[in-house]
């Protein structure tokens, strides 16, 4: 090991092979990285300032992946896992990691992303926001099952680089108000004798169970996701009907037993349709100051209290005086639309409203009073924004269901501001150049993937129109390498 550094470039390096390395960074997968001599070397579950030996799993010409092998001299961001299997576990990568660093590390990883690819040089990328909650933050876990060698039925998250799926019976990042279920659904399941999902045959029913949960109210669904069709129900989940209303009857907080039909060979969770078997099909929440229904598939952020937080510095940062016009383009059930429509001036009796008005004379009668308009390519999103934006009277926003890059050209509106909040994979480059043709005052871009992100801040600040003036990242997922930021644009000003 007591090598000269200044031959170190010149040694091959082979798989198997033990290596002294120091960890200084952390990459945006939550593995550790380290240098031998020119190589870089990424090991998962170490942390910067950590000296150990690692054994190489992998070795290419400029890069090689290893394992922990020995600590020989801990981090001092280092600590104990909370959990006994998170060294086994997918699920998290950072429990080893203490939280302060965390946020430090995520502030980073936006920092370098914006740098590396956007070519941005920023005044500040602020402090990430903190989770107001390091554990217990989830309120909603999707668990694959499995079958143990005894014939008990597992659930919980697939081991770090497999799909062996690793058992809990609880898990400290979910909310904790469902751990009980998550213990005692397995073992109903397993008394029922419903057959579980082999996703390498295809064959079997029962493929995941859902536990969502309203962190403000407490309100609970439960969902399973079986392979078939839902006129075979009672052939494929037989007793499903007493079952579900004996967990109904069990869980005081449980509102609500659903079946969700995938029938199809891929790796997405939720197939198309979702019935309620007892109970009913949605739990209601309480969000940034509103009411909103969740049913089980509908995308809704997995922190609330983060995302309560964002949203306060996303209307604090925009200053709204009332009368804006704004776009939320990919704007989901209404997350950031109906929070954003709350401060502007509400259409009211006087203008002739109704729920059904839509189109150019909701436009017109925004033009004068405010509007957010809400994009969205699932219509059974749209639907559910519609009707959380008619529980809580907010009678100026409209929304339209289809892809942005067809729908944000076709608008009849000059926009104030523009909210994105894309998939990881970011914004249509189409979608980008129709901004740059409308021109809004600002854009505020949430992002889950720093990289898209700063390939596509790169883009609109590349032609002089934008200038980024903020970057704020949030820390909806504690305990990961993941991270959520708003970026804050500003039109440049002609001279």
């Amino acid at each position: 090991m007591n090598i000269n550094n200044q031959n170190l470039a010149t040694l091959p390096c082979q798989q198997g092979q033990l290596l002294e390395i120091t960890i200084t960074d952390l990459t945006d997968s939550g593995d550790g990285v380290g240098r031998y001599g020119q190589k870089v070397i990424f090991v998962p579950d170490t942390v910067p300032g950590d000296r150990l030996l690692t054994r190489l799993t992998v070795v290419k010409p400029k890069y090689a992946y290893g394992k922990l092998h020995q600590l020989l001299e801990t981090s001092k961001y280092r600590i104990k896992p909370y959990c006994i299997v998170a060294d086994k576990c997918g699920g998290c990568q950072w429990q080893h990691i203490s939280y302060e660093y965390q946020l430090q590390a995520k502030q980073n990883q936006v920092i370098q992303a914006l740098k590396r690819i956007g070519g941005l040089t920023l005044s500040v990328v602020d402090p990430t926001l903190a989770s107001p909650a390091a554990f217990g933050y989830r309120n909603k876990a999707t668990y694959p099952l499995s079958i143990s060698t005894t014939g008990q039925v597992k659930a919980g998250y697939y081991q770090k680089g497999s799909h062996k799926v690793i058992n809990l019976n609880q898990c400290p990042i979910q909310d904790q108000r469902l751990n009980p279920l998550l213990k005692e659904v397995k073992q109903d399941i397993t008394r029922q004798g419903w057959k579980i999902y082999d996703e390498q045959k295809h064959t079997g029913i029962v493929r995941h169970l859902s536990l969502r949960i309203g962190n403000n109210t407490g309100e609970i669904l439960l969902t399973l996701v079986v392979n078939g069709e839902e006129e075979k129900t009672k052939e494929l989940l037989p007793g499903i009907e007493v079952q579900a209303q004996k967990w109904l009857e069990d869980y005081s907080r449980l509102v609500g037993v659903c079946v969700n039909y995938n029938s199809k060979a891929t790796n997405t969770i939720f197939g198309q349709q979702t019935v309620c078997i007892a109970g009913r099909l949605y739990l209601q929440e309480e969000f940034s100051g509103l009411n909103f229904q969740l049913t089980p598939d509908t995308f809704f952020q997995v922190n609330t209290k983060t995302a309560e937080k964002l949203i306060e510095v996303v209307i604090q940062e925009l200053a709204l005086n009332g009368s804006e016009i704004i776009i939320d383009a990919y704007c989901g059930i209404g997350t950031f639309t109906l929070p954003l429509a709350k401060y502007l001036q509400q259409i009211g009796v006087d203008d002739n409203y109704s729920m059904e008005i839509a189109g150019e004379e909701l436009l017109q009668m925004g033009a004068r009073k405010g509007l957010v308009v809400g994009i969205e390519v699932q219509p059974v999103s749209i639907k559910q924004a519609q009707f959380n934006a008619e529980i809580n009277h907010l009678t100026n926003v409209s929304f339209s269901a289809g892809k942005v890059e067809d729908l944000l050209p076709q608008l009849e509106v000059k926009p104030d501001v523009v909210l994105l909040d894309p998939p990881r994979k970011g914004c249509d480059r189409s979608v980008l150049e129709t901004l740059l043709e409308i021109l809004p005052e600002r854009i505020v871009y949430i992002s889950c993937k720093p990289a898209t992100l700063a390939r596509d801040l790169k883009f609109l600040c590349s032609t002089g129109k934008y200038e980024l003036s903020k970057v704020q990242p949030a820390d909806f997922f504690p305990q990961t390498a993941h991270v959520e930021c708003a970026a804050f644009l500003a039109r440049k000003k002609s001279k």
